[in-house]
């Protein structure tokens, strides 16, 4: 599985940016991707994840209402609405995947996941 994921770029406060996430291996039912951040000098953090058998979802909470995670299974893509960013969400954003579909408590380890994209670079700065 290969993952590619676009869409960072500069925004000030406040804005919104969307993240894609396209995959080239096939998106069963056994399927869950993610996405993590990691900013310079800092640990890296989960954001959210989906299963895509039946949508469930998990979100970090610096996140949590402002972010929402969604898939296009016919596309092969994951996305990252983001809404009200704020300097503190400047990071490399990372997308995620595994086949062996972790359950919900366990969908922000990073361990979980088999599949790295290369990340995208999202700036929140005025």
């Amino acid at each position: 599985v290969q993952l590619q994921a676009s869409g960072g770029g500069l925004v000030r406060p406040g804005g919104s940016l969307r993240l894609s996430c396209a995959s080239s291996g096939r998106t069963s039912h056994n399927f869950a991707t993610g996405w993590f951040r990691q900013a310079p000098g800092k640990e890296r953090e989960f954001v959210a994840a989906v299963r895509w058998n039946g949508n469930s979802q998990k979100y970090g909470d610096s996140v949590k209402g402002r972010f929402t995670i969604s898939r296009d299974v016919a596309k092969n893509t994951m996305f990252l609405q983001m809404n009200n960013l704020k300097p503190e969400d400047t990071a490399v954003y990372s997308c995620a995947a595994t086949y062996r579909v972790p359950i919900i408590q366990t969908m922000g380890d990073p361990a979980q996941y088999d599949y790295w994209g290369q990340g995208t670079l999202v700036t929140v700065s005025s």
